[in-house]
């Protein structure tokens, strides 16, 4: 079955929608955008994810109905013969009839597509050390992944799978995920800020964590923390929790069998995919 996309709120397969070269999304990466995982044919978090595309919304200023937002990713769904997998929504500014850096009140544009996914048998990543390149509002959920391509490419040319990021030292997250480590069997991961994504995962392990009374800290952290870490772990929509296996540029005593983060991922999976 060729892949589903949506329209605004039209569905069709994705090679015969059509987008104008003037929409904003093209010319300015005007838009914002989330991916909302399902499982067995049941959103994981969808009202947290709504919660956060509003929040991208209002920030930059993008007029947009939350709830017409939210039906058409349910229709795309419902639609879809898939049980298991993700749908990518993003909302731009809309289409305009000349390229401005001023933007006008108009109608906002609304993607979608739904994509197979398997969340089970990831393997451990490789990872590189890299400087936190980005813009300072990382807590909205915009399109413009600019740094991010930038320094995943030069990582994959190490042979890696993923990038942590700083800002002079100080530890912010992944290059499409959060980031947690263990140190002195204590749990630790960089608090909420405008340089770091309010992850629903994070969100997610971090209940799991609390509700298991392990040692957790949320704060403030740099790279030598990662040094003398005993465990890296990454989470997001699409990974869950995935274990580092390696930094290539950075010496660490990481140990892979972790009992904590052993603990954590077999509870997330019995919560959100049992």
């Amino acid at each position: 079955m060729p892949k589903l996309a949506s329209y605004n709120g039209f569905i069709d397969s994705i090679e015969n929608i059509k987008i104008s070269p003037m929409s904003r999304a093209f010319l300015f990466s005007d838009s914002v955008y989330e991916v909302i995982s399902f499982y067995q044919n049941k959103f994981i978090d969808f009202e947290r994810h709504l919660d956060r595309l509003k929040h991208s919304l209002d920030e930059t200023k993008i007029a947009c109905s939350i709830d017409e937002c939210s039906a058409e990713i349910k229709k795309l769904l419902n639609e879809s013969d898939l049980e298991s997998g993700y749908i990518y929504f993003q909302v731009s500014r809309g289409i305009d009839s000349i390229r401005s850096h001023f933007f006008d009140e108009s109608d906002c544009e609304r993607f979608g597509f739904i994509e197979k996914f398997s969340f089970f048998n990831q393997s451990p990543l490789k990872v590189m050390l890299v400087d936190d390149i980005r813009w300072q509002r990382c807590d909205i959920k915009s399109t413009s992944l600019l740094g991010n391509v930038l320094q995943m490419n030069d990582a994959k040319s190490m042979d890696c799978n993923e990038i942590i990021m700083h800002k002079n030292g100080q530890l912010t997250e992944g290059g499409a995920s959060n980031i947690f480590f263990v140190k002195n069997n204590k749990i630790f991961t960089p608090k909420l800020s405008p340089n770091i994504l309010p992850g629903i995962t994070r969100h997610q392990v971090i209940k799991i964590i609390k509700q298991k009374e392990f040692d957790f800290i949320e704060g403030t952290f740099d790279i030598n923390d990662l040094k003398e870490a005993s465990s890296i772990w990454f989470t997001s929509t699409t990974k869950g929790i995935i274990e580092v296996k390696e930094i290539v540029n950075l010496e660490t005593k990481i140990n892979p069998k972790c009992e904590l983060l052993k603990v954590c991922k077999e509870a997330f999976v019995s919560k959100y995919f049992s």
